[in-house]
């Protein structure tokens, strides 16, 4: 199977795992018992939302891939490819209706450029 592939494969793990912490963590169950004194009742109700659940296991899903690019690149190539991820949060950020600032759109432009001239050396 292609690395590249699989490189991106891994990174849309991670995006996807990061949005479905947000999910997780935005909603009403969690949002109320994080506005309370910290307490073993607050870890459960965070760790036994579905969403913060399905957030960590495509973390663990996005690392196995990854192990696969590991196996077959240098690490000085392999990981600025992660800075692609950046890119792809902001355009499912944008599509999931958040506000991206041109500064902020910007800057995400320069580090998918960054990506870029590393892919090529």
């Amino acid at each position: 199977m292609n690395t590249l592939f699989i490189a991106v494969l891994s990174i849309a793990l991670s995006v996807m795992a990061q949005f479905s912490l947000k999910a997780g963590m935005s909603s009403a169950d969690v949002r109320e018992v994080m506005a309370q004194p910290l307490a073993l009742r607050t870890a459960f109700t965070v760790f036994s939302n579905r969403f913060v659940l399905s957030g960590f296991f495509l973390y663990g899903l996005g690392a196995i891939v990854w192990l696969g690019v590991l196996s077959r690149w240098d690490i000085s190539k392999a990981y600025p490819l992660v800075g692609l991820g950046f890119g792809l949060t902001v355009i499912v950020g944008l599509l999931a209706g958040e506000q991206v600032t041109m500064l902020r759109a910007g800057g995400v432009a320069l580090i998918c450029a960054g990506v870029f001239l590393v892919s090529k050396s």
